[in-house]
């Protein structure tokens, strides 16, 4: 019988191999096919130890039996669930719809797996070696799982649409010929996509791609050093969680839990640039502890996503920059230390709501955070970080922000303008601190009385003129506008008239700079 034959009947066809008979009995019966040694070292996938003819299968029996298999034995249903086994030649199910469950386990593949527009309900590669995986536009109604796998030349999931769960757990991929590890553009998973511990040697590119739950990538290590992109996921949708964060390494644990004491950790880690732009994330993006190495040119970019909180708590990358331009955040939950210094970082048109500082970060490492984003003077990161400190009841560090803001502005001005700043800032600091122009004018109000008191002063009019009084005639020369009755009384002469134009003179001043600060601070309210 061949495989042109009728086998409805559910007869062997005569050219199988014992290997692939074997294998056709199990698929009838629903059972595991287990040709593995029990020698952990010959039965790695992954290694050199060479496998024989008496497990090795072709790649075309095992397409024969996916898609027009011969029917399951009575009170069985019909599955390939391989271990073990050398599948030569190509397994190319492209196009096809496969009704039974498909699970391989430790298996080998000669040559790559060409899954293009196939149709499956759950399928499950775990710990296979394959040259590479192609299937672009694949769907699968469950899960597709292909953790611990390797794949030489790439995974292409473009467009795919997974039913439920993507696991690619402690998986290796390596890059194709276009330099990209897994091309996953406008992929589909419906609910988790999970690629704790993945090796990507190359682009992981998830350009408009949609998960329904979380994407982790905890303890995930992202290399592609000659490459502008090691995580390129602009437009990127997440239901709820992506995570760039550690994962426990070298014995059982949940995902999403804390390790048990003892467990290795092993954080996340980007050798190249990362691009979130225009990414929504329904609940969160956590960094901790994450680890980018970047190039001059490389960035951590999150231009214009939208997401209830950003975790910014990894390590400060030692180079290239970190891209908020226009992200929208409610909460910003960061460390003093995670964040890149002057002209690395950008933030024109970062919103956000609430500050959730983790560990110290006292208002002056914040200032600093806010010039480290303006290489140029930009009044919009001060002030943005001024509301949310007024928000959140901190009145007195708001003022401080916006005083930064003002000094920072003055250094942009002409030399006429620079040095009225100056004089603002030293007499009321803009406004900001409207005691200092209590305190001024009582200084010179004090020095004043004690130098008039020695002053040479003949009345204007010997007949009619009151009691001399050094107090209230300074007082009358530091009031502008109000008068009190007392310069025009006196002559003065010498250098006594000149200290009273000084007088008069900085009483212009101070009153001047009170009202420019309480303008200021009229218009802010």
């Amino acid at each position: 019988m061949t495989e042109g034959d009728d086998v409805r009947d559910g007869e062997l066809p005569d050219d199988l191999t014992a290997a692939e008979a074997g294998m056709w009995q199990a698929f009838r019966n629903g059972s595991v096919y287990d040709l593995s040694s029990g020698d952990a070292r010959v039965d790695d996938p992954h290694g050199g130890h060479p496998w024989g003819p008496e497990r090795t299968v072709r790649a075309r029996i095992v397409c024969w039996l996916l898609l027009d298999g011969p029917p399951a034995l009575a009170g069985r249903v019909s599955s390939l669930k391989l271990v073990g086994i050398r599948i030569t030649g190509t397994l190319d199910l492209a196009g096809g719809t496969v009704t039974p469950y498909v699970e391989l386990r430790g298996c080998r593949f000669d040559d790559e797996i060409l899954l293009p527009e196939a149709h499956f309900t759950t399928v499950r590669f775990v710990d296979c070696a394959a040259p590479r995986l192609e299937a672009a536009r694949v769907r699968t109604e469950g899960d597709l799982h292909l953790p611990r796998c390797r794949f030489l030349g790439g995974v292409r999931l473009t467009d795919a649409h997974i039913g439920t769960d993507l696991l690619l757990n402690q998986a290796v991929v390596y890059r194709d010929r276009s330099g990209r590890s897994i091309a996953a553009d406008g992929m589909t998973v419906g609910q988790d996509l999970q690629a704790e511990l993945l090796e990507s040697h190359g682009e992981l590119s998830l350009r408009s791609a949609k998960v329904g739950v979380s994407l982790s990538l905890r303890g995930a290590r992202l290399r592609n050093p000659g490459g502008r992109f090691a995580l390129n996921a602009p437009q990127l949708t997440v239901g709820r969680t992506l995570y760039l964060t550690p994962a426990g390494v070298g014995g059982p644990w949940q995902s999403g839990t804390t390790p048990a004491r003892g467990t290795r950790i092993q954080r996340f880690e980007c050798e190249g640039g990362v691009r979130l732009d225009d990414g929504r994330f329904g609940d969160a993006i956590d960094l901790e502890r994450a680890r980018f190495t970047f190039t001059d040119s490389q960035q951590l970019s999150l231009r214009r996503v939208q997401v209830p909180e950003l975790r910014f708590l990894g390590e400060e990358p030692q180079r290239g920059g970190v891209l908020l331009s226009g992200a929208r955040v409610v909460n910003l939950v960061d460390l003093a230390t995670s964040w890149p210094g002057p002209g690395r970082l950008h933030m024109g048109g970062f919103a956000y709501e609430n500050l959730v500082p983790q560990g110290p970060f006292p208002l002056t490492r914040r200032l600093g955070w806010v010039a480290a984003a303006t290489a140029e003077y930009n009044p919009e990161p001060y002030e943005r970080l001024a509301a949310v400190l007024r928000a959140a009841g901190e009145d007195e560090d708001a003022r401080e922000v916006l005083l930064a803001k003002q000094r920072r502005r003055r250094e942009t001005l002409p030399l006429a303008a620079k040095l009225w700043g100056y004089a603002q800032d030293l007499t009321v600091a803009y406004g900001y601190r409207p005691g200092r122009a209590a305190v001024w004018m009582a200084v010179l109000w004090a020095a004043g009385t004690l130098a008039f008191a020695h002053a040479p002063h003949p009345a204007m009019n010997p007949g009619g003129h009151p009691v001399w009084d050094p107090a209230l005639f300074v007082l009358d020369l530091l009031l502008p506008v109000i008068d009190l009755g007392q310069v025009g009384q006196w002559r003065l002469s010498g250098g006594w008239q000149w200290a009273a134009a000084v007088m008069i003179l900085l009483g212009w001043i101070l009153a001047t700079t009170v009202a420019a600060g309480a303008t200021r601070l009229l218009r802010r309210g």
